[in-house]
């Protein structure tokens, strides 16, 4: 006899937001520890790669799970999502240089607000392309129903 089917439904938007700004910024705390003591045992460059492949693979995991609960796994799930952790890197990276071209004399208070502000833009577009392609449910063309069916087991 075969196990009932059920359905996992994704959490709504804004309970995924929570979920993953949870996620990601307990990941991003325990990265900034881990490469505080990394730092002093190997170059920062070094660690600071290092650090962000771990946390970029845990963090993806845990949205994957927590955030989206999604069935999606596997290799692709992750370049996808480290896709859109370089997306986010470029466009804080991309503020910092542009504030530094056009006022290079600017204050920590200044830099912080820039670097915040395009952080906040670059987790809200990270947000968006891991719920909406990344972490989405599949349909079937032939049915229109979600493919994310799985069998409990008894």
């Amino acid at each position: 006899m075969n196990p009932p089917l059920t359905t996992t439904q994704a959490p709504g938007p804004i309970s995924s937001f929570i979920r993953f700004v949870c996620c990601g910024g307990g990941v991003t705390v325990l990265g900034s520890w881990a490469l505080i003591v990394l730092s002093g045992r190997m170059d920062l460059a070094l660690a600071n790669a290092l650090v962000t492949v771990v946390t970029t693979i845990l963090a993806t995991e845990l949205h994957g799970r927590f955030s989206f609960r999604s069935e999606r796994k596997g290799l692709s799930t992750h370049l996808q999502s480290a896709g859109t952790a370089l997306m986010a890197y470029l466009v804080t990276t991309g503020a910092m240089l542009a504030l530094d071209r056009f006022d290079p004399m600017a204050g920590v208070v200044i830099s912080q607000a820039v670097y915040l502000a395009a952080a906040s833009v670059a987790g809200l577009g990270r947000f968006l392309l891991l719920r909406l392609v990344v972490f989405a449910s599949r349909t079937s063309p032939a049915t229109g129903q979600a493919q994310t069916e799985v069998a409990l087991a008894a």
